[in-house]
């Protein structure tokens, strides 16, 4: 699926998997080596996520119901956990540095 700013009007991915089984969301992106920038993990519901075991870094997004940006975690590295995110339902989660300049605390985001 492709995800889009449509606060800003940009594509933010365009490979990105959906993560809403138990097993899906435990394991999450433990097994990969890398991420391409194009792609993204969505995990839904999460509230909170850690990179235990993972092999890179990451940038979480943490999206409230209406899919708005709650708040961003840029670049979170490995055997690091994030905070709890009140009102979060889902994260999404890609490629380290993805973010910078296509998304802000408060965009409205659309999956498609």
């Amino acid at each position: 699926m492709i995800v889009f700013n449509r606060t800003k009007k940009l594509q933010i991915a365009a490979r990105v998997i959906k993560a809403d089984s138990f097993q899906s969301r435990l394991f999450g992106l433990i097994p990969r080596k890398s991420m391409a920038p194009e792609e993204g993990l969505w995990l839904e519901p999460c509230a909170m996520i850690h990179t235990c075991f993972m092999s890179f870094p990451i940038d979480a997004v943490f999206l409230g119901a209406d899919l708005k940006a709650l708040k961003i975690c840029p670049e979170l590295k490995p055997w690091r956990f994030s905070p709890w995110v009140r009102g979060a339902k889902s994260v999404l989660e890609l490629a380290p540095g993805r973010l910078s300049g296509l998304l802000e605390e408060g965009d409205l985001l659309e999956f498609r």
